[in-house]
This record gives structure tokens, sequence and C-alpha cells, in this order.
């Protein structure tokens, strides 16, 4: 099959690489155009410019998920068509094994195991993509991350920008194998076992339910005192959309219910793309984000972390705040799913609006 030529659909708003300079065409750090070196340092997100450029000199992982309600099944839509040379990374199967919360990190031995498996290195640039747009990817871009591979990036608007672009895909059948040597390796992956893939977990990125009650807990003993919580020493910023954060909308999953931690700030992450839309979504101008950040009454550039339903949505929140100040935030990977399952947990509601 042909690769299409043609010139990708995104306005000259964005951050374009041309060598060892960037020309910023607006305050928007997505990369794109221009040779791969060796070592070449990795913007958290590319274009699909970017991407088709330097196709074989990449690691290029479809990480795609969906939700029941969805409707859509990543494996069979990634045996269906992928972009070419891309392999498939499972966020449910490369997790930990040990707990019934949804795709919660591996181990060090499970990740580097999985890293193994589709063949790459601690050096390689790897590149993420998910069908929906910039949804599960981030989650993936956040993972690879906190295992210490700083070479990853996430494509921006995924597999719909590709296709908007007239590019190539691969349609060619994929087999069962394809879709599970990553998961196969980690769940077979011992403590004792050894990997070319060296992985180190950043463990100050990832915060456990112990810290989060150390954390939220002055702020719960106030609500409890029916007081107006006080200001968090690390604040927590909430993924999840405005219904469920305030304890007025049901959360998906039975018999969960529904609200906050006392002291939290909710920023619901269909907010940091642009119009809204998550279908193809991109993020936000820079200054738009930080200006979101703001005014969900959250200093982007004091200390945080980032929270939602199961510690997905939370890396579309640290994705965005990536490109706001260069840095890695902490996510609670637990999240609501731990958070609000746990007996005696602090949930605060918020009052209904008069009618």
């Amino acid at each position: 099959m042909q690769r299409v030529a043609v010139q990708a659909q995104f306005p000259a708003r964005k951050a374009v690489w041309h060598g060892t300079r960037i020309a910023l065409l607006s305050r928007r750090r997505a990369v794109s155009c221009a040779a791969m070196t060796t070592h070449e340092a990795l913007p958290a997100v590319v274009t699909v410019d970017w991407l088709k450029d330097r196709l074989g000199q990449v690691k290029l992982l479809d990480t795609s998920w969906y939700l029941p309600p969805m409707g859509r099944d990543a494996k069979n839509e990634f045996a269906a068509a992928r972009i070419p040379g891309a392999q498939f990374w499972d966020i449910d199967g490369v997790a930990d094994p040990a707990t019934d919360l949804p795709h919660m990190l591996p181990s060090e031995a499970a990740f580097a195991a999985a890293a193994d498996a589709l063949g790459i290195g601690n050096e390689d640039a790897v590149v993420v993509y998910d069908g929906m747009g910039m949804f599960a990817a981030p989650r993936a871009w956040w993972t690879w991350r906190v295992f210490g591979h700083s070479r990853v990036a996430v494509l921006e608007g995924g597999l719909p920008a590709w296709k908007a672009a007239g590019l190539e895909l691969d349609e060619s059948a994929a087999g069962s194998e394809a879709l599970t040597a990553a998961t196969a390796a980690a769940c077979a992956a011992s403590s004792s076992g050894s990997s070319k893939y060296k992985a180190k977990l950043m463990k100050d990125k990832v915060l456990s339910l112990h810290d989060m009650q150390q954390l939220v807990q002055p702020a719960a003993a106030a609500v409890a005192a029916g007081q107006a919580p006080p200001a968090l020493q690390r604040q927590v910023v909430d993924a999840r959309s405005a219904g469920r954060f305030a304890g007025l909308e049901p959360e998906p999953r039975p018999g969960l219910p529904s609200g906050h931690m006392p002291g939290s700030k909710n920023l619901p992450f269909t907010q940091v793309y642009e119009g809204g839309v998550m279908q193809g979504g991109r993020l936000q101008p820079v200054d738009q984000l930080e200006a979101l950040f703001q005014t969900a009454g959250v200093d982007p550039q004091a200390p945080l972390v980032a929270s939602c339903g199961s510690g997905l949505t939370a890396c579309v929140l640290a994705l965005a705040l990536h490109q706001v100040t260069g840095q890695l935030v902490p996510v609670y990977d637990g999240s609501w799913s731990e958070w609000a399952a746990t007996p005696g947990a602090a949930i605060q509601k918020e009052e209904p609006a008069a009618q």
C-alpha cells in the first residue's frame, strides 16, 4: 500500500521544530517536521506531520481503551486497521494482577518484560496513540514516564487525526500474538527474572491510598465538623465530570458513591480539549490550559496530584499540566475507584441547586 503524501490538516498555530530551532507560531507545545537524531529529546505531544516523517525511527504503540458505554473494542479495531508499524499495548493487561482495581501500575519486572516483548529499549523513542484521540494514550504516556522512559510522546489527535490527514493504514490481519505479546510477557514476569529493559519506578509520582488519606485528613476533619475545608498541602485536582464530583450524578461503576475527596478541586478532563471535543481531540493552547486550571482554583506551578475515576483521565490532566509546566505530576493510581470503595472514606458532596 502506498503512503499518501498530504499536508497535515492542522492550522499553523503549533510549535514547529526545524532541526534545533523551534519556531513558535503560538504557545502550543506540539512538535512537527524535521528529521530525528539518535538521542533527540521528545516533546510530550507530537503531530501527525512529525510522526509520518519518522515512522521507521520510533516505536509506535496503539494504546486504545474504551469505557463499556462507548461500545468499542480496542483489540478488534487494532486488528482491523492501525498506523503502520504499531504494536498493541493493553492498559488493562500490562497492569497489577493482584488487585481488582482497573489498570493499576504493574511491577517494574512486569513492565520491563512487556517492553522486551515489544522490542523496546531504554533509549528508544516511543509514540503512543489511541482510537479516540487523546483519551487513553495519556495514561500510557504517563506510565512509560513513571517507569523512567523520558523519550515518549502522545500523538496529537490520535488515530482520527492520522485518518483525517489521509495517511496510510495497515489493514493486514493482526494475529492474536500481536495483540497479547506485551500482556503475556507482563503476566509471566517474576521479580527474579532478567530483562534487557531496565525499569525504575518514580515512586514520588504515584500516590497511594495511604498517601491520599494523610493528605486529605485535615480537610476531612473540617468537613466532618461542619467547617469549610482548609487548603491542602498538595492540591488535588479531579478529572471526573462536575456532576460526579459534586455527588449529584451516579458513578459508572455499580455500587460506588459519587462525591469527592474533601478539599479537592474539579477540572473535568474534557475541558482541556479544543472545543471540549474528545473524538479526535487536541489539547488547547498552553495559555488557555493554564487559565483553565487557574479558573478551577488550581495553581499549575504549585505541588499537586491528579485523580479521576480509575487513574486514566487523571493522566489527561497530567499531560495538559506537562504542557504548561514541563513537569511530570503525580497521579493517585487507585483514584475514586479505590477511595470511594474504602470503608469509612471521607466523601464530600455538594447540595443540589435550589429550584
